[in-house]
C-alpha cells in the first residue's frame, strides 16, 4: 500500500492532488484513525481553523506578536499536533509532520510541540515550516 498524504486546511488546498484533505479537528482524527499512522507518510497542518482563529490572528499574533488561545472557540491545528502526539506516546509510529500556516507563532507552537517531543525520545527532527508558495485557495 503506497503511504498517505494528509493535509489540514480548512480554506485552501494543496496543488498537489495526491494529498487527502481535511478541514478541522474532527476529520484530522477520524481521517487519521481510519487510514492508521502506520500508513501515513507525511502531515501538513494549518494552525487558524475557522472564524474565531482567523480572528485571533488578525488581532492577536499580527498586531500584537501573540495568541491568546482563550479567544479561539474551534480547534486549531496545534490540537491536532496534541492529539497526534498522544498517539505516538502510546505507541502509534511516529510520521513526518510540515506546518504550512500564515500564522507564525501558531506554526512556531505546532513545531515546537513535535521537536520536543521527538528530542526527548531521540527521534531525527523531520518537522518542517513551509511557506504558502505551493498553496491554492480551496474552492469546495
Amino acid at each position: 500500500m503506497e503511504k498517505v498524504k494528509i493535509y489540514l486546511d480548512d480554506v485552501r488546498i494543496p496543488v498537489d492532488q495526491s494529498w487527502v484533505v481535511v478541514k478541522n479537528y474532527d476529520e484530522f482524527v477520524q481521517k487519521v484513525t481510519e487510514i492508521g499512522l502506520e500508513n501515513i507518510e507525511l502531515i501538513s497542518l494549518d494552525h487558524d481553523l475557522g472564524d474565531s482563529a482567523m480572528k485571533e490572528w488578525l488581532h492577536g499574533v499580527v498586531k500584537n506578536y501573540e495568541i491568546n488561545y482563550d479567544n479561539i472557540t474551534e480547534k486549531t491545528g496545534m490540537d491536532c499536533a496534541k492529539w497526534l502526539v498522544n498517539q505516538w506516546m502510546n505507541g502509534k509510529p511516529v510520521c513526518k509532520v510540515m506546518v504550512h500556516s500564515a500564522n507564525g507563532i501558531g506554526s512556531d507552537n505546532i513545531c515546537g510541540l513535535i521537536w520536543n517531543y521527538k528530542h526527548i525520545h531521540k527521534i531525527p527532527q523531520e518537522v518542517l515550516q513551509e511557506n504558502m508558495r505551493w498553496v491554492v485557495p480551496f474552492t469546495a
